[in-house]
């Protein structure tokens, strides 16, 4: 095991020098599962419209824990008791909170595992690591679940103003260059406080929250949300579930042999033993690049066209609107592709389908966000802000899409 630093800090383009808290925090950081994020992108194929949105999970997980070393200053400077083990354990939950995540971050769990979430991974990893850590993770895992008795820890890691949010608005904003999306996440946190065991901003901080959630609004439609970028991962999760598919068949298809497991077998959360999930920790962004550069020679129609419209970018046809698709207008788009290619209704749907795009930067039905008034009052932001907008951001926003081949369908290789 590697020896602890007095002092060991890690450069970062956002914030500077972040500071490793703990000798603790560092071997996690020097574990292969944490490791194994340098090679997630953060936004998945989000590269493909924004060229510079090629930063990791590992980036965002440092600078998460680094917004809640000054979330936890802030707090301990306003009067609120935090003892120096709960300090560690909201670090390692902030640290840990993305760990889960597979290749291209959102692809997997919609494709090739069967109904198994990041956070569920997550946990997963976190529990492995407290077995090998002899149980130095069991605070961090309660934050983790919201199962400690001190409930605003939780909405330290996971809630309206999150560590998780604050940072990778203003990371993504940073390296897509879309200033739109800044926010002045120090300043928020400056603002932050607890009351009734919950988590509150000084009346001061209002403007800073409606910064936030503008932003957040601005952000989603357009990075996120961008049409361009949905088809990218709808695409992706398409060639995993169209080799998946494949191989079932008996198709012998050339990938790794950690992602050749998950293509041969069906993996649901009952079955993520800890064989899979060490599997899973040697999975990344490289395995499924490798695969596609290959698949671009398969024998399949779907399987090489997809892979080749990802690797070069040569992505179908996007209409989104505010109204949904009719169910005839995308079989009539299938048709023309089944009677030009000779392909099944299975194989066209792959290349043509539609689908819905949602928007709601505050939501108001679990946990709102609430103001420390100078009087004690806690009121709701939304109803102390004398923008009327912000009533309007905690209304989900519903856009539809169509995916469909462009025009020059004769690029499509038989």
């Amino acid at each position: 095991m590697k020896t602890f630093p007095k002092l060991k800090i890690i450069n970062d383009p956002i914030y500077g020098f972040i500071t490793i808290p703990s000798k603790l925090v560092f071997d996690l950081i020097e574990h292969r599962y944490f490791q194994r994020l340098r090679r997630i992108s953060q936004m998945g194929f989000s590269y493909i419209v924004y060229p510079g949105a090629h930063h990791t999970r590992f980036h965002h997980a440092l600078g998460a824990m680094f917004l809640m070393q000054k979330a936890v200053q802030t707090l301990k400077s306003k009067g609120v008791d935090i003892s120096t083990k709960e300090e560690e354990g909201l670090y390692i939950a902030i640290l840990l909170h993305d760990i889960g995540h597979g290749p291209f971050s959102h692809a997997m769990e919609n494709s090739i595992v069967e109904s198994v979430s990041h956070e569920h991974i997550s946990l997963l990893f976190m529990e492995a690591l407290n077995s090998e850590f002899n149980n130095r993770l069991a605070l961090a895992i309660k934050i983790f679940k919201d199962e400690y008795s001190r409930k605003f820890f939780h909405q330290l890691v996971s809630g309206q103003l999150d560590m998780d949010r604050l940072d990778y608005l203003k990371r993504d904003s940073f390296f897509t260059g879309v200033p739109e999306g800044t926010v002045n996440a120090q300043r928020l946190i400056a603002m932050l406080n607890v009351k009734n065991d919950a988590l509150v901003v000084d009346e001061k901080g209002i403007y800073s929250v409606e910064n936030f959630l503008v932003a957040r609004r601005l952000m989603y439609w357009q990075v996120y949300l961008h049409k361009t970028g949905i088809v990218a991962e709808q695409l992706l999760v398409r060639v995993l579930k169209r080799a998946k598919q494949l191989t079932a068949q008996g198709v012998e298809l050339h990938a790794s042999k950690n992602l050749q497991f998950f293509l041969k077998n069906n993996i649901t959360l009952d079955s993520f033993s800890e064989e899979v999930l060490d599997t899973f920790s040697k999975l990344d962004d490289y395995d499924i690049v490798s695969a596609m550069k290959v698949w671009v020679d398969s024998d399949d129609f779907v399987l090489k066209n997809l892979s080749a419209m990802l690797l070069n970018r040569d992505l179908l046809k996007v209409k989104v609107k505010s109204k949904p698709y009719l169910d005839k207008k995308v079989k009539s788009k299938r048709e023309k592709l089944m009677d030009k290619y000779q392909l099944s209704e299975e194989e066209a749907a792959y290349f043509v389908f539609s689908g819905t795009l949602q928007n709601q930067a505050y939501s108001m039905e679990k946990e709102t966000i609430n103001l420390l008034l100078k009087n004690g009052k806690i009121i709701d932001v939304a109803k102390a802000s004398d923008q009327l907008n912000l009533e309007a951001l905690s209304k989900s926003v519903v856009k539809y899409y169509m995916c469909y081949p462009k025009n020059n369908t004769d690029s499509y290789r038989d």
